[in-house]
């Protein structure tokens, strides 16, 4: 057993204490929104719920690729995935609004739109209310349960130093990955392809999963970034650890450009009546401004900045990158669910920001609170002392 202990430092507390209070203040005016405009901010809470949502799961699909690959990177950021894991409780406490707001968000709810539209009528066994949560209940019950039985095998590891941990960890990540990709697959569906219900895309689901490693990602770098400031890991973090950080951060930018341009082509050239006024709608209107953006800043600016060793190595530059890459997520979610909350044409609303921001202050507040409750690193996972002996720390 390593006897060595990593204490998270004072300053979480007050990161904790200021992200409390701003998402008090933002969740109070999206509630009072609630009042004055209730289908917007149905619309606007969903796009909140889905960031921040991304940032729980990927930090649980993070963690999982881990103990299914290992390597020094993730050794050091196991702490961190975990403690966005744990906040998925609290994820399935914050879709109760998602339930009561069903029938403001989908227009498969109507039934008189779906005894009029042959279309509706076939989806009517999948896409009714009561079965829609229901599956929302099974996949939070599925992520739920994998994100406490990797924390709590981790813990155990740390107390015991029983190396048995590791191979529960790894079996459980083996069949763990696989099914949340499936479970998110069928969520994506529900939560974002049912906006439009006449629509479909087989790709649709794997662009959420790779956008929540990217999130997950995102927050890991940027909480590794401000720990590294400060002891007991600025002793830890070297510029190698944060080269792999922004390689694997490189990689999921370059996965999720693949797969949005794919999704594009694809149905672009096919050009079937059934998927193509999906991008009509966000080709015109100035819905294609969003999509340039996105193109612009979602992947050309960050395919510059990280195909850069030396920007990579720079782990202030790579933070700001990481926080770039957020807003970014937003953006892209905004252009996936976006156009159903805005017919007419492009929109927004304040709505949008107070959610967002609302959510976003308690799911930090949360998850700093779970990161400052363990040690910042598993002392006990047999490949830490390797880990650390690699990039020149022991």
């Amino acid at each position: 057993m390593h006897d060595v202990t990593y204490s998270p430092p004072a300053s979480l507390d007050r990161l904790r204490q200021r992200s409390l209070l701003v998402g008090v203040v933002g969740l109070a005016a999206a509630g009072a929104g609630a009042f004055l405009n209730p289908g917007q901010f149905f619309h606007s809470y969903l796009l909140a719920f889905l960031l921040w949502l991304a940032a729980a799961l990927g930090g649980l699909a993070l963690s999982m690729l881990h103990h299914l690959s290992g390597g020094g990177w993730g050794v050091v950021l196991r702490r961190i995935f975990e403690a966005s894991a744990r906040t998925l409780p609290w994820m399935a406490l914050f879709f109760v609004p998602i339930a009561f707001g069903v029938k403001d968000l989908y227009p498969w709810t109507d039934t008189a739109m779906v005894a009029a539209d042959h279309v509706l009528k076939e989806k009517a066994a999948y896409l009714n209310v009561p079965f829609f949560l229901v599956r929302a209940a099974i996949y939070f019950v599925i992520w739920c349960g994998l994100a406490y039985f990797l924390s709590r095998w981790s813990a155990e590891q740390d107390a015991t130093g029983n190396p048995a941990f590791a191979v529960r960890m790894q079996r459980l990540s083996a069949g763990g990955l696989v099914i949340y990709v499936l479970t998110m697959t069928f969520a994506s569906i529900d939560w974002g392809m049912s906006l439009e219900p006449h629509w479909f895309s087989t790709m649709y689901g794997f662009l959420f999963v790779i956008g929540q490693a990217l999130m997950g990602l995102s927050v890991a770098i940027i909480m590794a970034r401000r720990l590294s400031a400060e002891p007991p890991m600025s002793g830890v973090y070297t510029t190698r650890h944060f080269h792999d950080f922004g390689k694997l951060l490189f990689a999921f930018t370059m996965v999720w450009a693949y797969l949005t341009f794919s999704q594009f082509l694809i149905i672009w050239s096919a050009n079937l009546p059934e998927e193509i006024p999906w991008y009509q709608h966000r080709m015109d209107h100035g819905w294609e401004y969003i999509g340039l953006m996105l193109v612009a800043l979602h992947f050309a600016v960050p395919f510059v900045v990280l195909l850069s060793s030396r920007m990579k190595r720079n782990a202030t530059v790579l933070a700001r990158m990481a926080m770039w890459l957020i807003v970014m997520r937003f953006l892209d979610l905004f252009y996936l669910i976006g156009p159903e909350a805005y017919p007419k044409g492009l929109g927004f609303h304040w709505l949008d920001v107070a959610a967002v921001v609302g959510l976003g202050g308690i799911w930090i507040g949360l998850f700093t609170s779970n990161l400052k409750s363990r040690s910042l690193l598993p002392v006990n996972d047999p490949g830490f002392e390797d880990a650390l002996h690699k990039w020149g720390q022991v």
